[in-house]
């Protein structure tokens, strides 16, 4: 081969790898090498330094989505072991951790309810005995949605993969459909009541989002202890009141054209029927949430925990073969969640026992020096419910913001369980205000039915209603049942 053959066959090659400056990946690398040469603060010794470096840049790669979020996690762990900021012994015991493990068996159990159909045979029940109106069609799938939620912790499964396929087959079969121009009639109308439920059904259980496990270990710094029981009872009439309302306000400012929809009971009535009869493992499915909801209540009161009683659950649906072992394997999203959460988790107790949070709050935390503790935690909410704005993932917020804010409240007087709370809670509901708040935004947003002004101008005002309603109701009924 002459040499100008051999030219002309490694240049379109080379062309091709250098298409890695399209994706961002090229000038994350650059953030990456620009971060090593801040300089250091004389105040914070190099490996806590390096240890914030590290996870400032895990939560730029986790906004700017220019790796999976397993693979920046993957990262992350190697290059605290790589640099001998951690211990190779500190670093992997992130795969240790009892919460890592709790939402990813929960994804498992989750894939139960999907394979079987079982979810969505629920939620065209729902619409058969509530659908004969618009607003009856909504609260059976709010209905739908708050019935999943606890044993469904991927609100993008919950969302994207069990009601936006209901929502979607019901909205064209009364009729609407933006091909046609028709999307006001209904359709707009339960596309954002759908996102808008999934955002709000996160807040209601611990096991009804991948971040509240997240949430429930950071507040452990401040020693806060959440369990899956105190989780919904503290979500209890907040939640209530919220799945309540929802509606109603959407209903008002942002109104279909179709008020009645009797078609819609007889629509759910014909996808059961092409569903068949309920079967066996469906059944099997139903029995094993019966016990996995009486052990997650209960079990603590025994000696059994959350994780424990997650990992029963699952033994439980390979013995009645609901799941194959091949249906653990292929689930992708669990094992990635499991990687990135164990990951994040692992950080921030580092950075919490490097002494990192404290002294990076240290900066905000003059500001609030003579201010009484009820304003500084009104504007430390608001604070961190409006910056999602900047953020695509809810992982990211609570990872960059949560415990900084909380210690930041904390220092100023606010009492540590309401400060915890009403962060958590706020920390899923600000996912309200965009359309790419969560993971199942771009799904519904996606549809073609909303304009982004429909979607942010009734993001908005939902996401003050929520404020109004966690924000007076939440500290009165927290204090009610002792939780401050």
């Amino acid at each position: 081969m002459s040499q100008s053959t051999y030219i002309k066959f490694e240049v379109p090659s080379l062309l091709k790898s250098l298409s890695v400056l399209k994706n961002g990946r090229f000038f994350y690398a650059l953030f990456l090498v620009g971060l090593l040469a801040l300089p250091r603060p004389d105040d914070l010794a190099t490996p806590s330094w390096n240890l914030f470096l590290i996870f400032l840049g895990t939560i730029v790669g986790i906004m700017t989505q220019v790796f999976p979020m397993g693979a920046i996690a993957l990262l992350a762990v190697s290059a605290c072991a790589i640099t001998k900021t951690l211990t190779i012994q500190q670093t992997l015991s992130a795969f240790s951790s009892p919460i890592g493990w709790l939402i990813f068996t929960a994804f498992l159990l989750a894939r139960g309810f999907i394979k079987t159909g079982l979810g969505t045979r629920i939620a065209y029940h729902f619409i058969q005995i509530f659908g004969k109106s618009t607003l009856g069609l909504s609260y059976s799938l709010v209905f739908s949605e708050v019935f999943l939620s606890p044993i469904t912790p991927s609100n993008t499964a919950r969302g994207a993969g069990i009601l936006f396929p209901v929502i979607s087959s019901v909205s064209q079969g009364l009729g609407s459909d933006p091909k046609k121009k028709t999307e006001k009639r209904v359709g707009s109308y339960l596309m954002v009541l759908g996102y808008q439920t999934n955002v709000l059904t996160c807040t209601l259980f611990l096991t009804a989002s991948a971040c509240n496990p997240l949430l429930v270990q950071l507040a452990k710094k401040f020693g806060i202890e959440i369990s899956w029981t105190s989780w919904a009872m503290a979500a209890g009439l907040p939640g209530l009141i919220s799945v309540v309302l929802m509606p109603l306000i959407l209903f008002k400012i942002f109104p279909p054209e179709l008020k009645k929809t009797p078609e819609a009971p007889k629509l759910a009535q014909e996808k059961l029927k092409q569903m068949g009869p309920i079967h066996l493992k469906e059944y099997f499915v139903i029995g094993i949430f019966a016990v996995l909801l009486g052990l997650w209540v209960f079990g603590p009161s025994v000696g059994i925990d959350a994780t424990s009683a997650a990992l029963f659950g699952v033994s439980l649906m390979l013995i009645f073969e609901v799941l194959t072992f091949d249906d653990l394997l292929k689930e992708s999203n669990a094992w990635s969640t499991f990687i990135w959460m164990s990951t994040l988790i692992m950080i921030c107790q580092a950075l919490s026992d490097a002494g990192v949070i404290k002294w990076f709050g240290g900066f905000l935390g003059p500001v609030s020096q003579g201010v009484d503790w009820p304003i500084v935690l009104v504007v430390l909410t608001l604070l961190n419910f409006f910056i999602h704005y900047i953020f695509a993932s809810t992982t990211a917020h609570i990872s960059a913001l949560f415990a900084m804010l909380v210690g930041v409240a904390i220092a100023a007087g606010s009492p540590p369980a309401l400060t915890v709370l009403i962060m958590a809670f706020s920390s899923n509901l600000c996912a309200a205000i965009t359309h790419y708040g969560t993971g199942p935004g771009p799904v519904y947003f996606g549809s073609g039915y909303v304009s982004l002004k429909d979607w942010w101008a009734v993001g908005g005002k939902l996401g003050l209603a929520h404020l109004v309603v966690w924000g007076v109701i939440g500290p009165i009924w927290w204090k009610a049942i002792g939780l401050w």
